[in-house]
């Protein structure tokens, strides 16, 4: 797959008149951060995100897959959903495409930054070298895998939400306000829950909502530890909502997952959004 291919993926939900198609913001390269809207915009909403980590860009389809399903199976749904099936466009074009039209200097940068290696397959971080999904202002710096020098993975940036990308989440989803949020990785078939700044009562109300995606999915649920600076992580310390880290794919596959484990991951997490929205009215 090419990261054109990769990105039509997404820009075709434009076509269905049951979303509605934006843009959150942009990457440090200037590439747009797309999310698409089913449902009303009265009522609960939430927001499921992917591919915040390039080489898992299989995360960024199945959010794609779910809004088309949405779209395409037309439910009637009590408040909204909001899907960002890629938050780290540069990086997942540098895992799909290589160094192409970055300019010299920065594509030497970014060779360094790799170990001298043009083979960027197992590349997390975003065009800059920074992981976003340890740069958000949660306990930043804080976690047992965090580095603290340019990487293609694991480096929590220079200062928390000093990443273009991690702002653009930050602002979008201060203005959604969601009930809740969910994050897809992969992969080990497991949803995490219950960052560690919860109280007991946020914990309990986390880990019941979290059972039902469980239940959904087939996955095991497990508590979150020595995890720091994510993007759930920055929703249950800063909104104090439920967010959920679900790690599609199976634990043998090697990374990249790519797209031919999609059709079973699909199957595996389609009720998800459904059942994750209906589940905040319960709160």
């Amino acid at each position: 797959m090419t990261y054109q291919e990769f990105e039509e993926t997404i820009t075709s939900l434009y076509t269905y008149g049951t979303l509605d198609f934006g843009v959150v913001g942009y990457s440090n390269l200037g590439r747009p951060i797309y999310y698409a809207h089913y449902g009303d915009y009265v009522g609960n909403q939430i927001i499921i995100e992917g591919s915040i980590h390039a080489r898992e860009y299989v995360s960024g389809l199945l959010v794609a897959e779910q809004a088309r399903y949405l779209a395409e199976t037309q439910p009637a749904i009590r408040g909204g959903i909001y899907f960002v099936p890629n938050v780290n466009p540069d990086g997942v074009k540098l895992v799909l495409d290589g160094l192409t039209d970055e300019c010299p200097k920065l594509q030497e940068i970014t060779i360094a930054i790799n170990n001298g290696s043009t083979d960027f397959s197992q590349w997390k971080a975003n065009g800059l070298g920074v992981d976003l999904n340890v740069n958000f202002d949660a306990l930043w710096g804080g976690g047992s895998q965090n580095v603290f020098c340019v990487s293609s993975g694991n480096f929590v940036g220079y200062y928390p939400n000093s990443e273009r990308e991690v702002r653009a989440m930050i602002n979008f989803t201060e203005l959604v306000r969601p009930s809740l949020t969910i994050s897809y990785h992969t992969k080990g078939e497991v949803i995490y829950y219950g960052f560690e700044v919860l109280s007991p009562d946020r914990l309990e109300r986390d880990r019941i909502i979290g059972e039902q995606l469980a239940a959904v999915t087939g996955y095991e649920l497990i508590r979150t530890v020595a995890s720091t600076g994510g993007y759930s992580d920055w929703v249950s310390q800063h909104l104090q909502v439920p967010a959920y880290t679900i790690e599609v794919g199976n634990p043998s596959l090697p990374h990249p997952i790519g797209v031919d484990a999609l059709p079973e991951i699909f199957q595996q997490n389609k009720d998800v959004p459904l059942t994750a929205l209906e589940a905040t009215y319960d709160l």
